[in-house]
C-alpha cells in the first residue's frame, strides 16, 4: 500500500481534521488506490507553507471519470461540480 501527500487549504482541512468531511475531489494526477494512506497536509497559501498539521486517513474507496465519459464536458467546465454525500 502507497503513502500519497498532498497539500490542502486551510478551510477544507479543518472540515477534514475535525471530521466533517470525509472525502476528497481531486485531479487524476496521480495514482491512487483503496487501501493507500492519504496524507493532507495543511497549506497556507497567504504565507506560501505548510503550517505542520497533517491529517492521516486510510483510502476506502476511488472513483475515477473523465469529463467526456458523461458526455457533459461543456456543462462542467462552465458550471463546475458538485459532489453529494449521502
Amino acid at each position: 500500500m502507497a503513502v500519497i501527500r498532498k497539500r490542502t487549504w486551510p478551510e477544507y482541512f479543518e472540515e477534514i481534521a475535525s471530521g466533517r468531511k470525509d472525502f476528497e475531489f481531486r485531479p487524476a494526477d496521480f495514482e491512487i488506490s483503496e487501501g493507500d494512506t492519504l496524507v493532507l497536509e495543511e497549506w497556507d497559501p497567504i504565507i506560501g507553507e505548510y503550517t505542520g498539521k497533517t491529517a492521516t486517513r486510510v483510502v476506502g474507496k476511488v472513483w475515477k471519470f473523465s469529463l467526456d465519459e458523461f458526455n457533459n464536458k461543456k456543462v462542467v467546465e462552465e458550471k463546475g461540480f458538485y459532489i453529494i454525500r449521502f
